[in-house]
């Protein structure tokens, strides 16, 4: 099983890190997460300015990668762009908020 993992809290939140520590005991994890924290901005795309798609070292346990836009940004750019094969699984979270 492959998991995508994202939130909105963004790549350095301690809650994203937990659920992918937790996540990887029986899955395949993969984090696409924002570079900055994004909260309250619902189901908005970037449009004023490049992506930018960073890998970031988390943990050896699963691959992770910081964008600069929102989360759901990073959805879009996990799943047309990063990935080579779609998850089974998109979790959103843990959420500090």
């Amino acid at each position: 099983m492959h998991i995508l993992l994202s939130n909105d809290d963004g790549i350095y939140a301690e809650g994203l890190r937990a659920a992918a520590e937790c996540l990887s005991e029986f899955a395949e994890v993969t984090i696409v997460a924002p570079d900055s924290e994004q909260s309250a901005v619902s189901s908005k795309i970037t449009t004023s300015l490049p992506l930018r798609v960073h890998r970031y070292n988390i943990s050896s346990k699963f691959e992770s990668y910081a964008v600069n836009g929102t989360p759901t940004d990073c959805i879009k750019l996990a799943l047309g762009v990063i990935l080579d094969k779609k998850p089974d699984i998109v979790v959103s979270g843990i959420n500090h908020g």
